[in-house]
């Protein structure tokens, strides 16, 4: 969490860009991304050399060791004058990003294990085509001096920081992807529990929040007590993690956990700079359309049977080239809806085992074309599709006003029953402002959370012969279980509506004769009214 003086001081900084002719808050992220960027790489210049230091060794340098060469460090460039750091940042600094990409082992900058550009993931890989945007110099002078007070050395505020500036994103592009909302990230996330083994996959990433939440999770769920030393809390009573249980997984969760594929590499930069500010050094965020037939050349070996996690909300409008379509994807759903060709390739990507939580349009659930029933019927009895969250209309405003359901499963096995939660409220208002809401009956997600853990924890009791009281039958509840034999009755429909069984309350009417009865007495009551007043005339 971030103290107030950060927010205060990134939105007086977001505003001095308004101000000064930047208005795409993307634009303003990227180039806010750019300079925490060079920034980080003199860090960690900066940790080399007092290792070295101590050791006696030499180092892979990062900047050539010469005058150029070290002008090149935020140390040595944040105090030049507003013209001369311009011009020196558009010239020297920008255009050394795109170098970082392109490096051998012998250059400058890299080790023979590559451990330099390694430590920033992909992010000088998408770095080649970085430009300064920031015209104003007064407006660059105050971005440099904000970015130098962030506390970029401590992942946790690092990723707060950027999760800040990604919440202020209010626009879909144009290929329907947008920003989900960090609570209901959140609330996935706790649904699929993933560990620090698992290999996580978000295939429509954006801006990485599914990716850099699942971190934040990790940390949480892997610090020591307080009393160890593995939390601590800051001036404004916000709760940091360490993660110092996660040692033994660093490397796994540094180059092989987390895997992010998108075809903007606008979104890519930004998604890139997401990981390595919440403590990941190598996540594998890569260009890729995901429901490309390329993936098969490019990525053979993750495009099928290979994540133990999936978390997702790809795009929902839209529809693909079919010749420029994974066949094997078209071999399971023939469509050229995206959201149901999504679907498809998330089964196909999971390994057998792997468990997925996926944002989709209730069509999904109860579209009547071939491939909708197709689609359904192959989560249902070729996997188990484990539960479905129906979730209210407005939770993507501003962004988009479609109904949504986040639909679980597990890769493999048959579906005896789909756990269903009618979920009516998410913690805000429903409308465009979407304003933070309290009190009883305005945040349905806590319930919902702990009802499919309750669920859950019921099916392994039983998986282990122990009886269980909590057997979710009651329809007339937000949490109840429909058999598969019922969905399959009623063709493969998986709307919550056809299922959900409503309560009416019988209502008691008085007999006609008395009300009329009471209509005459009150006419009576007007007309004696009427007469007493024209007397009064």
């Amino acid at each position: 969490m971030l103290t107030g003086k950060i927010r205060s001081d990134i939105d007086r900084l977001w505003e001095k860009f308004w101000t000064g002719g930047i208005t795409n808050p993307l634009t303003v992220i990227e180039q806010i991304s750019y300079l925490m960027f060079a920034r980080m790489l003199d860090m960690q210049e900066d940790t080399a050399e007092r290792i070295a230091k101590r050791s006696g060794k030499d180092f892979a340098r990062l900047f050539p060791a010469t005058p150029e060469g070290q002008l090149l460090r935020w140390k040595n460039f944040k105090n030049l004058s507003g013209k001369e750091l311009h011009a020196h940042l558009k010239q020297n600094v920008f255009p050394y990003f795109a170098t970082l990409g392109k490096a051998s082992d012998e250059q400058d900058g890299l080790g023979s294990d590559g451990s330099a550009i390694e430590a920033l993931g992909h992010i000088g890989e998408y770095m080649q085509d970085a430009d300064l945007e920031i015209k104003n110099e007064s407006v660059l002078v105050s971005a440099i001096e904000m970015v130098d007070e962030l506390p970029l050395s401590q992942s946790d505020v690092k990723g707060d920081i950027y999760e800040y500036l990604l919440s202020k994103l209010t626009t879909a592009g144009i290929n329907g992807q947008f920003r989900t909302p960090r609570h209901i990230i959140d609330a996935m996330i706790e649904l699929i529990a993933p560990q620090p083994t698992d290999r996580i996959c978000d295939p429509a990433c954006g801006t990485a929040g599914f990716l850099a939440r699942v971190m934040e999770y990790l940390n949480r769920v892997h610090s020591s007590s307080e009393a160890d030393g593995g939390q601590w809390q800051d001036e404004d009573g916000n709760t940091h993690y360490s993660g110092d249980l996660l040692e033994p997984y660093r490397e796994h969760i540094n180059k092989e956990m987390f895997w992010g594929f998108d075809f903007d590499t606008t979104m890519l930069r930004v998604s890139s700079m997401n990981m390595a500010l919440h403590g990941v050094n190598g996540a594998n965020i890569l260009y890729q359309d995901s429901l490309s037939k390329s993936i098969k050349e490019n990525f053979p070996q993750q495009e099928e049977d290979f994540f133990d996690v999936i978390l997702a909300n790809p795009p929902f409008k839209g529809s693909l080239d079919e010749t420029n379509t994974n066949p094997d994807v078209l071999g399971m759903v023939k469509t050229k809806k995206t959201e149901l060709l999504f679907v498809a390739h998330i089964l196909r990507a999971l390994k057998l085992g792997g468990r997925a939580a996926v944002v989709v349009p209730d069509g999904v659930l109860f579209g009547s074309s071939k491939a909708h029933k197709q689609l359904r019927a192959e989560l249902l009895d070729n996997n188990q599709l484990e539960g479905i969250i129906s979730l209210p209309s407005g939770v993507f405003k501003p962004y988009a006003g479609v109904s949504t359901a986040i639909i679980i499963f597990t890769k493999g096995g048959k579906t005896d029953n789909v756990w269903f939660y009618d979920l009516q409220a998410d913690g805000y208002s429903l409308d465009d402002k979407r304003t933070p809401l309290k009190g009883e009956g305005s945040n349905d997600l806590p319930d919902a959370i702990a009802q499919w853990k309750k669920y859950m924890a019921g099916r392994l009791a039983s998986d282990a012969g122990r009886p269980t009281s909590d057997d979710f039958s009651d329809k007339t509840q937000k949490a109840f279980l429909v058999s598969a034999d019922d969905i399959r009755a009623n063709k493969y429909d998986l709307s919550i509506n056809r299922y959900k069984e409503v309560v009416y309350e019988e209502e008691e009417y008085e007999d006609p004769k008395v009300i009329l009865q009471k209509l005459k007495t009150l006419e009576n009551d007007i007309l004696n009214d009427l007469t007493e007043l024209e007397n009064m005339l």
